[in-house]
C-alpha cells in the first residue's frame, strides 16, 4: 500500500527541514526496509517478519509458536497461546531495535471472541499504561490453527546515518 502524500504536505516538510537546517530528506520519503526473520523455516514464508517505513516499524502477525521451527503452537489453551504470542513479539521487536514500550498499535485476531478476557488478562502483563491504541475481532481461522494472533506498529528507533 502506497501512502498518497499531497503536494502541500510535502512542500511544509520541506519547508520545516529547512527552516530547522536539515539537508537531508525527511525519513518517511525514504525507501521501506523489508526485514526477514533469521530463522532458516521463516525464510520458506511469502511475507517479511517486520517492514521499517520511516519511523514506523510495522510487523506481520505473531502467533504462539514456541522456538524451534517446527510450528508447534503453545500447549494449554488461550493464556498459554497468547503468552507465547506475545513472547514473540516482543522478539521481532528487540531483534529490530524496538521493544514493547515502543509499540503504538496492535491489532488482535482472535479465533473465538469468547477468549477476549482471557486474552486481556495476559496482555495486561506485556503493556502498561498508557496502552497502545488497539483493535480486537474474531477471525474465522487462524494459520496452523493458532487461537490468537497479534500483529503491531511500533516506534522505531533512529537509523543510523548512512
Amino acid at each position: 500500500m502506497r501512502l498518497a502524500l499531497s503536494i502541500p504536505l510535502l512542500l511544509a516538510v520541506a519547508a520545516h527541514g529547512a527552516i530547522a537546517g536539515e539537508t537531508r530528506k525527511p525519513e518517511f520519503l525514504n525507501k521501506p526496509e523489508f526485514l526477514r526473520s533469521p530463522d532458516p523455516a521463516a525464510a520458506k514464508l511469502p511475507f517479511s517478519e517486520a517492514v521499517r517505513s520511516g519511523d514506523l516499524l510495522f510487523l506481520s502477525g505473531q502467533i504462539g509458536t514456541v522456538p524451534g521451527g517446527d510450528n508447534a503452537l503453545a500447549q494449554g489453551g488461550i493464556a498459554a497461546e497468547a503468552e507465547q504470542t506475545l513472547r514473540n513479539v516482543r522478539q521481532v521487536l528487540e531483534r529490530h531495535g524496538a521493544s514493547m514500550s515502543d509499540v503504538v498499535k496492535c491489532t488482535v485476531f482472535l479465533a473465538d471472541i469468547a477468549d477476549w478476557p482471557a486474552f486481556n488478562e495476559v496482555y495486561r502483563k506485556h503493556f502498561s499504561a498508557p496502552f497502545p491504541a488497539r483493535s480486537a475481532l474474531a477471525a474465522s481461522g487462524l494459520a496452523l490453527g493458532a487461537k490468537v494472533e497479534v500483529e503491531c506498529i511500533a516506534q522505531a528507533p533512529p537509523r543510523e546515518r548512512r
